[in-house]
């Protein structure tokens, strides 16, 4: 099969695609002919060797770690899918950007999705999903969501909506619309966030969630009144130092399958803002690490 690799950490001039052996699903795996796989901010992160003391790979590594596809091989003690079914999911850290992906959870794509769409939805919904359960059942109450027009964060923000939440999203004033449309109120991050927050939710902001990262938990803390009304999915050093709770993604395809059950009713639809063919890997990678992604960039492949 063909896939994207790099042999080295580093940046994005070490992706190459190549020829590489063919993946076979282990028990209660399956493997999907791929149409299109997801850019995360832990492809780059992984790939640079950033985080390779907490998330070291075997190189050389294929980049992603969410893909969709059609499935055509399955793994021992598999069931509930079928050769043909069109699926989308998660598979290791690393191995989604290829023709063929192994994924070890995994849910049918709603017809409402493109194949773009389903490959944007693994991780994004499973992170945004993870985060806000943590925090309780969200129906009439209000939550924050830090770095709301992001991949994770303009999938929680449907979520939350689709869940009954009221939201008030972060982010530059050229998303403010994006979140509108999303079903947020939108406000800026930065500086005064909790004056502007007041001036939104008179009531008060029931819980949080952080999807940015961006070193602003001291005053999602402040906002909330309390660290275990507030999740954060990316700033690890300051939740540790504030008692904040840390949301890592996980393969869960009862999560996968919450979020198809919300595409397939219209409630739910992973936003992309830009799609490269697997041939320009680098330049996806290089304007997905500028940080300012509205929604998710996909490869399609």
């Amino acid at each position: 099969m063909r896939a994207v690799r790099y042999h080295e950490y580093g940046g994005v001039d070490t992706l190459v695609i190549e020829k590489v052996p063919d993946p076979h699903p282990g028990p209660g795996e399956v493997r999907i002919r791929a149409t299109a796989a997801g850019v995360n901010p832990v492809d780059w992160k992984v790939r640079s060797g950033a985080v390779r003391e907490v998330l070291p790979v075997e190189l050389p590594a294929i980049p992603g770690r969410d893909a969709a596809g059609v499935v055509d091989e399955i793994g021992a003690g598999v069931e509930g899918v079928s050769v043909g079914d069109r699926v989308f999911g998660l598979g290791g850290v690393t191995g989604a950007t290829a023709e063929l992906v192994v994924l070890s959870a995994w849910a049918h794509a709603p017809a409402t999705w493109s194949d773009e769409q389903a490959a944007a939805a693994g991780l994004a919904s499973v992170t945004a999903m993870r985060g806000m359960k943590a925090l309780g059942p969200l129906r009439g109450r209000t939550i924050l969501i830090e770095g709301a027009s992001g991949g994770v964060g303009s999938a929680a923000v449907e979520i939350a909506v689709a869940w009954g939440a009221t939201v008030i999203g972060t982010a530059s004033e050229r998303n403010h619309a994006f979140l509108e449309e999303l079903g947020a109120v939108p406000t800026t991050y930065g500086p005064g966030l909790a004056e502007r927050v007041a001036r939104l939710a008179p009531g008060g902001v029931d819980v949080v969630l952080d999807a940015a990262g961006s070193g602003s938990l001291d005053d999602l803390v402040a906002i909330t009144g309390d660290p275990e009304r507030v999740t954060t999915v990316a700033d690890f050093t300051n939740a540790q130092r504030l008692g904040v709770r840390v949301i890592n993604a996980e393969n869960d395809s009862s999560l996968l399958a919450e979020a198809a059950e919300l595409g397939g009713q219209g409630r739910y639809t992973p936003r992309i803002e830009r799609t490269y063919p697997m041939e320009e890997i680098a330049a996806a990678h290089a304007y997905a690490e500028q940080g300012r992604t509205r929604g998710k960039v996909v490869i399609c492949i």
